[in-house]
């Protein structure tokens, strides 16, 4: 189905590209264009100018169709499901009873995060005491 939506939309982009370019020039920028006499008469504006509106329109036609079909097809997903959670190397300490990196767990983002500041607990680290200079 989709392959058939690209084909038309395709299709629709090469006429709408050539429907623009048959319409005749207003003059303007440095007297290029406006040469032209291939339809001379005066129903020629009309007709290019409907011709270039329906195929706007079936333009974004199928362009939002094509994205409705593409989010269709695809599974719901998050940032989150492409972390990667490994499990975290054993340490000697095995008193803690809730599962995460401490205790050899999956643990989440939070709890890897906490593992690299040193605590397990989910207490934030304790700051060092500020070095005093002393004057001599």
């Amino acid at each position: 189905m989709e392959t058939v939506v690209i084909v038309i939309h395709l299709m629709v982009i090469v006429a709408l590209v050539a429907v623009v370019l048959l319409q005749k020039s207003e003059g303007g920028a440095l007297g290029i264009g406006g040469g032209n006499s291939f339809m001379t008469t005066r129903g020629q504006g009309n007709v290019l100018t409907r011709a270039t509106g329906i195929l706007a329109a079936a333009f974004f036609a199928t362009s939002l169709l094509l994205t409705a079909l593409t989010r269709y097809g695809a599974t719901p997903s998050s940032v989150l499901d492409q972390v990667q959670t490994t499990p975290a190397p054993a340490t000697s300490d095995t008193t803690t009873s809730t599962p995460g990196p401490a205790s050899g767990g999956f643990g989440n983002i939070l709890d890897q995060l906490n593992q690299g500041s040193g605590t397990t607990d989910g207490a934030p680290a304790t700051p060092a005491e500020p070095q005093v200079p002393t004057s001599q």
